[in-house]
């Protein structure tokens, strides 16, 4: 039998529906498992386990009375510490100076809490979500870094301490940590889920995203988080899909391998995808190559821009008091960006346009892309959050992006895939990524 702190965020809720499991014994479940093993990953921040336990008693008694408030009712959630939550304090991973006690949640937040969700409490964030590490461990092997920024909601959905947690990505945040820990990780459209009330690296890249054990749990959370929010002046207002629907196709999906990548991968990591595509192809998949544009050649560079321009912006004035309490790579980048000409600054958003209108016709002819989601396992130390190379370009063009766990290197740390699409694709790229899911079969999980 699945110890409940194994079930994923769909089960889960499904199980509360039907009457077999009590939202008070899946919290108290996960709080026993983040006792085991928080000591050791270090994911958390603030855990709020004693009012997480009252609000799942709520949601325990709604769901005797048939009263339930969404699709995730009475499900444990952990939020990355630059989102708000009302009552919890929000502190961007940074010392005294940046920390807040919100009284409002961000909009994300809100959208889990009217579905029902338990917030557990707050996970780790690098600094301000930038590249400084934070102080948690890859629950894989605990002297690998779990990646960043954010670290503690990967680490905390592999460790099995919580099915669900949001998280954020402006180069690589979301995907390499989800790939590092050995997780699924969704990295929506820019703008499909709002990020109001959720602290700021670079507004124009910045997207919420989500950490989860299954395709599925990452088609749920989408789903509810995902909607036009006035508060968000970048929100898309395109029509929400039934993603959930979209799962069941048994239709081989149309994969472009983007294998002029591979080069930048390690030898180990690119026979492993190499492998994975003669699964797919033998399980009835089209697996074709794709070229990338000409304006890829520029991208990391264009978008690194954009990045410190940004954050030098927003921290401008913080900064100007608080420099030196600043870790040192945000602080080299706040500082790089204040000398970067609005000219400049200008053309990186110019350059990023043109490669995200060119990816589109590429990305329409396929179901996804298909690349490696990091160019290697975790690396060992804590002193790096790793590469975020081969996810940084589909967050600057602001096309979603899945990372899939897909075996285990000889070291037994965890390999993931990563499948694209094309802008407000994800209905297309969470079917194609379902069907990978259940030929691939992973289901390891870490010891720690």
């Amino acid at each position: 039998m699945t110890d409940l702190h194994d079930l994923s965020a769909a089960e889960a809720a499904r199980r509360i529906r039907a009457g077999s499991l009590s939202p008070v014994d899946l919290v108290t479940a996960c709080l026993a498992q983040i006792e085991r093993t928080e000591a050791s990953v270090k994911a958390w921040v603030h855990l709020d386990g004693q009012a997480a336990l009252r609000t799942a008693q709520e949601r325990e008694s709604e769901a005797r009375a048939g009263r339930f408030l969404g699709a995730l009712h009475g499900v444990p959630v952990a939020l990355k510490d630059i989102f708000d939550a009302a009552g919890l304090p929000t502190r961007a991973g940074a010392a005294a100076f940046a920390h807040r006690q919100p009284s409002v949640d961000a909009a994300s937040v809100a959208r889990l809490r009217g579905q029902g969700a338990v917030i557990l409490g707050k996970v780790t964030t690098t600094t301000f979500a930038f590249l400084d590490p934070s102080p948690t461990r890859n629950p894989w092997n605990l002297e690998h870094t779990p990646g960043g920024s954010s670290s503690g909601p990967a680490a905390a959905v592999a460790a099995r301490m919580v099915p669900l947690a949001l998280g954020s990505q402006t180069v690589g945040s979301v995907l390499r940590p989800a790939a590092y820990c050995g997780v699924v990780g969704l990295k929506p459209t820019h703008g499909r889920i709002s990020t109001a009330g959720v602290v700021p690296l670079a507004w124009s890249l910045d997207h919420v995203g989500v950490f989860c054990r299954t395709v599925e749990d990452a088609a749920l959370a989408l789903g509810l988080l995902a909607g036009h929010d006035p508060a968000d002046p970048l929100s898309s207002a395109a029509p929400v899909e039934d993603y959930l629907a979209a799962l069941p196709s048994a239709v081989p999906p149309r994969l472009g391998l983007v294998r002029s990548l591979l080069e930048r991968a390690t030898p180990a990591t690119a026979q492993h995808l190499e492998a994975a595509v003669r699964a797919f192809r033998e399980a009835g998949a089209m697996v074709l190559d794709a070229t990338l544009p000409a304006s890829f050649a520029r991208i990391h560079e264009v978008g690194q821009t954009v990045v410190r321009a940004e954050a030098a912006a927003f921290h401008a004035a913080t900064f100007a008091t608080h420099a030196e309490e600043y870790p040192p790579k945000i602080r080299e980048a706040i500082g790089l960006g204040g000398a970067i000409r609005a000219v400049d600054y200008l053309a990186a958003q110019a350059a990023r346009r043109r490669f995200r209108e060119e990816m589109a016709p590429i990305a329409a002819r396929y179901d996804a892309l298909l690349t490696p989601t990091a160019g290697a396992p975790a690396p060992r130390g804590l002193e790096s959050t790793g590469d975020p190379y081969f996810c940084a370009p589909w967050s600057f063009a602001g096309m979603p992006s899945l990372a899939l766990p897909s075996g285990l290197a000889p070291d037994g740390l965890p390999l993931s895939l990563q499948l694209v699409g094309g802008a407000l694709g994800e209905a297309r790229l969470l079917a194609a990524a379902a069907w990978c899911e259940q030929v691939l079969a992973f289901r390891e999980a870490p010891r720690a």
